[in-house]
């Protein structure tokens, strides 16, 4: 009887128990449990009262002022409930009354959050205290147009956060594939910004042609920073978590300087090594489990880990389906990355967004056949995305062993989205 190793993989608010021989099993890759602090609401505290490159608070805002604070919205897990409160009784500290600040939620083009969700996201007490409203990509009458960037693209950003005269970005700093790693000037590009604006920098990235998965300095993330730099975000508030969710860092201050600080602390949790590539990847999206449009972001790290000719496993509840904002990606999502980049540069697909998206998987999809095990994607969609379909991850992984034999080796992902797996072999 072979010995089978027990792995609970996380999906959504459950885990599935699954079982892999051990002489298949490569490596489980997860992030690192770092301790905690001990005291998460002293350790905002801490970070705002000794801000990285800026001045303190005090400095900066006055009485009457207009403050916006921009905060990243219920796909990620930021805890906002903890920072908005503290940062609120801060700005009150220093003259700024609760009536001159708004929180605006930095959808990028995600879909709005409702009443019920800025409850759970930042307490009840901020929503009595201060106005909360969600950033509107579309509607041009809420953007201002700053010109564009000497790279060409377009600088287009909610308007309130322009105007105001403090701005404060809130946000998680975790590695991202569009720019190397989120927060920081993530939270005004894309997040407060116009979908052309949106478009510009994904496009960047997916036409460069390469991962940028955990990288620091890239032309994607310079970008994005420029943008942030014009827009004029004076202090960040980025939380760097371990794997439990719990605060292990706080960095606050200035957008590049502070950013690269956390960023620095969360390579120590994120970053993974593994012997070699694995011939199937089995990846949890958790916790980017709400739709496709988030859970996708398990693509890139499991692209890292394949070999050539692998087979990814996705598994991911997306309890809202693919996207209800991008619905036009059901309709590209299984063209190649070439018939796709012709499209867009002809005008005949609409969502450039969705557009980059589905470039970038199609070039992952050249390396690997992807199966999808999911309770919110039909087969028939899945297979407009180009992925193959399994009801179950044992039936998933029976498809990926009748294509590399029963000798092959696997590696895990549990939480895929945040995950820089590292090849410590270099023939790989």
């Amino acid at each position: 009887m072979l010995d089978k190793v027990e792995i609970s993989l996380p999906y959504g608010d459950k885990t599935i128990p699954i079982e892999i021989p051990s002489r298949n099993l490569l490596s489980i890759l997860e992030p690192k449990d770092l301790p905690c602090v001990q005291n998460e609401k002293l350790e905002v505290a801490r970070a705002l009262k000794n801000p990285i490159a800026t001045p303190k608070l005090a400095d900066m805002v006055t009485q009457g002022d207009k403050v916006v604070i921009i905060s990243d919205d219920n796909t990620r897990i930021t805890p906002t409930q903890l920072i908005v409160p503290t940062l609120l009784d801060m700005l009150n500290e220093v003259g700024v009354e609760d009536g001159d600040i708004k929180v605006i939620v930095a959808l990028g083009t995600h879909r709005p959050m409702t009443r019920s969700e800025f409850r759970q996201k930042f307490g009840n007490q901020v929503l009595k205290r201060v106005e909360v409203e969600n950033h509107e990509f579309k509607d041009r009458s809420k953007l201002v147009e700053l010109g564009v960037t000497p790279n060409g693209s377009p600088i287009s950003i909610n308007k309130e956060v322009v105007e105001a005269d403090f701005k404060v970005g809130i946000g998680n700093i975790v590695p991202h594939f569009i720019c190397g790693w989120a927060g920081g000037a993530k939270i005004v590009q894309p997040g407060v910004s116009g979908e052309e604006t949106t478009a510009a920098t994904h496009l960047l990235c997916v036409r460069m042609g390469k991962p940028l998965l955990g990288s620091v300095e890239n032309a994607v993330k310079r970008e994005m920073e420029l943008i942030a730099q014009k827009v004029g975000l004076n202090m960040i508030v980025n939380t760097v978590l371990n794997r439990a969710g719990k605060i292990v860092k706080v960095v606050a201050g200035d957008v590049i300087k502070a950013t690269r600080e956390g960023i620095d602390i969360a390579k120590s949790i994120y970053f993974a090594k593994t012997p070699s590539k694995a011939d199937i990847v089995l990846a949890s999206s958790h916790p980017c489990d709400l739709d496709f449009w988030q859970a996708h972001k398990t693509l890139f790290s499991a692209d890292l880990a394949v070999k050539d000719g692998g087979t990814i496993i996705i598994v991911t509840p997306c309890r809202e389906g693919v996207s209800r904002m991008h619905p036009e990606i059901l309709e590209i999502g299984n063209l190649t990355p070439e018939e796709v980049d012709r499209k867009l540069r002809q005008g005949e697909v609409k969502d450039q967004i969705g557009g980059s998206f589905a470039i970038a998987w199609g070039l992952i999809k050249k390396r690997a056949k992807v199966i999808m095990v999911s309770d919110g994607i039909l087969p028939h969609d899945a297979s407009r995305l180009g992925f193959d379909y399994a009801d179950t991850v044992n039936s998933a992984l029976n498809k990926a062993f009748m294509r590399h034999g029963r000798n092959a080796k696997i590696t895990v992902l549990t939480h895929a989205p945040d995950m820089v797996p590292v090849v410590t072999d270099s023939k790989c």
